[in-house]
């Protein structure tokens, strides 16, 4: 059954000129179908750039609309219309527009993990993999960061010359995860390193061995001699981390921390999507447009400007 499910979605794929993206955090038979698995920047990048008329984006919302923000004559689909990001819906536009009233003269910065609303309100979109390049080669001292106040408390820590003004959001997943949960794995595996994304909480963070994007954490342990991993993120990266070091052991703290939101895409959703072209990501050109900057100088500060999209 399982077979004839990948089968025919690979079909209905290629007659709809469909390309498949999968976030690291969805399940393993996800990320085995997709054409290319990876982190909310990389798949930004992916989507951007593709030639397929068609993108099935197995993540959450705010994926989804980013792809279209930046590739509007293309068909976004998700294949859950109610995955979403806690993280995301702890902002809202009334909010960042009284924020921006109280600081003018303040650069205003938005984690990806915001909706399209709240990103035509912003100056440059970050990912936790670019946040810290970008942000220390602003001019601008004083900074608006929403929605995440663990991501931009350690943005802080590396750039105290500049005054940062946090919204009061987080990764409900990550923000769970807690000191003693590391310290018991390293009572355990007195050896093993620690990984952590910077959405987890500043006391865990100053556990770490490295703090990173989720790619980040592949590569850190991919490349590391080392064979025992303490991961302070979403689970989902197992997948990638087992498959590219089979003889390397990794450890959840607390043994899991899951998404629900992002495993809510299931193999049937996919081809159910891609049968009836459903689910399609709209956004009001207005916000579009005013969204769509806030996307390119995120790729423009990081080096990756594509001038066929401004």
């Amino acid at each position: 059954m399982t077979i004839n499910l990948i089968e025919n979605i690979k079909r209905l794929k290629y007659e709809r000129n469909a390309i498949i993206l999968a976030h690291y955090y969805q399940l393993p038979e996800i990320q085995e179908l997709a054409d290319y698995v990876g982190d909310s920047y990389y798949l930004s990048e992916v989507a951007r750039d593709c030639k397929e008329k068609v993108i099935v984006f197995c993540g959450v919302k705010f994926m989804g609309e980013s792809a279209k923000i930046l590739s509007p004559n293309k068909r976004v689909l998700m294949p859950v219309v109610n995955a979403g990001c806690p993280m995301a819906d702890m902002v809202n536009e009334e909010g960042i527009v009284k924020l921006k009233e109280e600081y003018p003269n303040a650069l205003v910065v938005c984690y990806i993990n915001s909706t399209a609303e709240v990103k035509s309100h912003c100056d440059v979109a970050v990912t936790s993999s670019s946040a810290l390049n970008i942000l220390k080669n602003i001019d601008e001292n004083q900074v608006l960061f929403v929605p995440d106040k663990n991501l931009g408390g350690y943005i802080e820590e590396k750039l105290p010359d500049k005054e940062f003004i946090l919204w009061d959001g987080y990764c409900k997943y990550h923000n769970k995860v807690n000191e003693s949960e590391i310290l018991d794995l390293k009572s355990k595996y007195k050896d093993a390193k620690v990984l952590a994304h910077p959405e987890c909480r500043r006391e865990v963070r100053n556990l770490a061995d490295f703090v990173g994007s989720t790619s980040g954490i592949i590569n850190y342990a991919t490349s590391s001699e080392e064979k025992d991993f303490i991961i302070a993120t979403e689970e989902g990266i197992l997948y990638e981390l087992i498959k590219k070091n089979p003889n390397k052991n990794f450890y959840i703290p607390g043994n899991r921390i899951c998404c629900e939101d992002m495993k809510k895409t299931t193999l049937e959703d996919v081809y159910e999507t891609l049968l009836n072209m459903k689910n399609e990501i709209i956004i009001e050109e207005d916000i579009r447009q005013r969204a769509l900057n806030c996307l390119l100088n995120m790729h423009r500060y990081t080096g990756d400007e594509n001038e066929a999209y401004i």
